[in-house]
């Protein structure tokens, strides 16, 4: 990865949602090239443990709080030099299920922050969308500028906050970049709850010697992308000095496709590595999941372009990063 640590030592960075599996990859790799960091979290989904490395480290702020409440977003602002906005409650299932928590998490959460940063001035905000807003659209790879009908609460929350992103820099002059994350997989992703994303779920599952669920026939397909790519991601955002680059949203993935069952044979084959006996695995196929789209395949021409954007890790080699990482957390440690 390049180093950032000239553009960034120094600098006070808030990352909401910092407790989460990306947040806290981010907020990792901001104290390593010495930046100060403040996490606003309220561990609805977050873990009390991504943080507890940074527990006391100087430069390190953990403010325990909601971005739906408006003052505690202020509070968070305070005295920062940039955002990375990752606090959000994610899962499609989720907001089918409740449809309210997520538009007040997602929606209602994004304006006060943003609110509380219009309030301050000065202050550029990198965000995270999700490849859920293409929702229909079936011309693959997705390209930026052609969206379809959202198929979720979750997928139109996450383009709500791309409008209004859009329309307080149009009104306020506040700077913005939108990353739309496709699939994202890694260490401190978690497999439990009955959301859990589909790499660590797979992989809790075979560790257990248990048969995976995959859901449908297996040839969904997805851009799944590993978290350093999407770390690289942000930090390229919070650096770009082009002001053409701003104020856009970007595909960050590797611009391939995987289908589960492709996914499957590679998470088997790595976590075998280990456990050789698990090579023996079989999936299970069940349902298809509601608001699920088919095939998702990003185009990651404008992230290169204008952000110097290159995936540095590929699905294979970050599923056996993966694999591995998933063995020694829930059986060696």
């Amino acid at each position: 990865m390049k180093d950032f640590s000239k553009q960034l030592s120094g600098r006070h960075i808030l990352v909401t949602g910092g407790a989460g599996f990306i947040g806290s990859n981010l907020v990792e790799q901001l104290l390593a090239i010495g930046c100060c960091v403040t996490v606003l979290d309220n561990f609805l989904t977050g873990k009390r443990e991504n943080v507890a490395p940074f527990l006391g480290r100087p430069g390190f702020r953990l403010l325990e709080g909601d971005l739906r409440d408006l003052e505690c977003c202020r509070q968070a602002v305070d005295g920062v030099d940039a955002v990375l906005h990752q606090g959000a409650l994610g899962s499609v299932p989720r907001s089918i299920a409740n449809p309210l928590e997520t538009i007040g998490c997602n929606i209602q959460g994004f304006v006060n922050l943003v609110s509380a940063v219009k309030e301050r001035g000065g202050v550029r905000i990198v965000y995270a969308s999700s490849s859920s807003v293409y929702g229909d659209n079936r011309t693959l790879p997705a390209r930026e500028e052609h969206i379809g009908r959202q198929l979720s609460p979750y997928a139109i929350s996450k383009y709500a906050d791309e409008l209004f992103a859009a329309n307080f820099h149009a009104l306020y002059g506040i700077d913005f970049v939108g990353l739309r994350y496709f699939n994202v997989y890694g260490q401190r992703q978690d497999p439990f709850g009955p959301y859990a994303a589909v790499i660590p779920l797979f992989a809790m599952k075979m560790l257990k010697g248990e048969r995976p669920v995959i859901n449908g026939d297996g040839l969904i397909s997805r851009d799944f992308t590993y978290i350093a790519n999407v770390v690289q991601a942000n930090l390229l955002a919070l650096t770009v000095t082009n002001p053409e680059a701003l104020n856009r949203v970007y595909n960050i993935a590797c611009g391939q496709t995987t289908t589960l069952n492709e996914l499957f044979l590679a998470l088997r084959d790595g976590l075998s590595a280990f456990r050789p006996e698990l090579h023996e695995i079989e999936p299970v196929h069940g349902p298809e999941r509601q608001g699920d789209i088919l095939h998702s395949q990003a185009d990651i021409t404008l992230a290169r372009e204008y952000l110097g954007y290159r995936p540095e890790v590929t699905v294979h080699e970050g599923l056996r990063l993966a694999a591995e990482w998933y063995y020694k957390k829930w059986l060696v440690s």
